[in-house]
């Protein structure tokens, strides 16, 4: 039949392309094919859990779709239209993907930036991971809702300046104080930094990934979504305590580790603390900017 015929043709010619490349493999095409494999591999990584993989996929399917029909010869008004307009979308996939751009740019700094030592591994450190601990425990118990963000390398100036600035020591019954329902400040983000409270009552980025479209996620309110937000931008820990359950969780780079009791609490907050001294060089640089999972980290359930 012609259509076995095409198909034995079409196979032919596959092998032929697939012997023509091979003959002509060396060194240098292995290592340009390796480096294009890890620039696609780097950005799905950066993208992974965000709404923007749908997006991708849909750009990804409409370009295969259009390129399709543009080798068609039988279409020339379609391909004088896709070559008119290809050059506008090419200009316009910039600012479709600006946030998520900004977001890589911001991790691939931060991952530039080699820590000397081990950091915040002092007293302070212990006695904030303790504070934090004792008020989120009797929190949950009172079932309080309560947000709490903890600085670490970036600078959080720009969500203190939405808040009322506290700078005042740290103890869990401030925490209780500022968190106790209808007072003025319990609305809000808790900014800490070393062992002072910097502002209360913060407002919070909302969180642009697409893990909180999922069940159970889907269920959270306001905090969990600006606990995920600032974590997404910044290098921030944050704790969260539920409204509704009383459930204490805790979030950094993006990610959401719910449902902890006390001792599970304290230890996720020291593995953050103080996590083990990244490896050097290109090892290190690759742990810096997708992140390492630190002791006791569980998948989101």
């Amino acid at each position: 039949m012609e259509w076995v015929e095409l198909v034995n043709d079409w196979i032919s010619l596959l092998i032929d392309n697939i012997s023509f490349m091979l003959e002509r493999l060396n060194w240098l095409s292995v290592l340009d094919i390796t480096l294009v494999t890890l620039i696609f591999f780097g950005i799905l990584m950066a993208l992974r859990d965000t709404q923007t993989v749908v997006l991708l996929r849909g750009i990804l399917l409409l370009v295969v779709l259009v390129s399709v029909l543009n080798n068609l010869d039988v279409l020339p008004a379609f391909s004088w239209l896709v070559r008119t307009t290809l050059p506008t979308l090419l200009l316009a996939i910039p600012v479709i993907f600006a946030p998520e751009i900004r977001r890589a740019l911001e991790r691939l700094g931060r991952a530039g930036y080699v820590r000397l030592g081990r950091q915040d591994a002092s007293s302070e450190a212990t006695y904030t991971i303790a504070a934090l601990t004792s008020a989120s425990v009797r929190l949950s118990d009172r079932k309080h809702g309560a947000l709490m963000v903890v600085q670490r390398i970036d600078a959080l100036n720009q969500f203190i300046a939405t808040g009322v600035r506290m700078d005042a020591r740290l103890t869990p019954e401030l925490l209780l104080q500022i968190f106790y329902p209808n007072t003025p400040l319990h609305d809000g983000a808790v900014i800490i930094s070393g062992s002072q409270v910097v502002a209360a009552s913060c407002v919070m980025p909302l969180s642009a990934s697409g893990v909180l479209t999922r069940s159970p996620e889907r269920q959270m309110g306001l905090r969990h979504r600006a606990a995920l937000g600032i974590s997404e931008i910044t290098d921030a820990i944050v704790v969260v305590v539920s409204e509704q359950t009383g459930a204490i969780s805790v979030v950094h780079d993006g990610r959401m580790i719910r449902r902890l009791d006390e001792d599970r609490l304290r230890s996720i907050l020291t593995a953050f603390y103080h996590p083990p001294s990244p490896s050097r060089g290109l090892v290190g640089f690759w742990q810096r900017l997708f992140g390492t999972s630190p002791p006791n980290r569980e998948e989101q359930r």
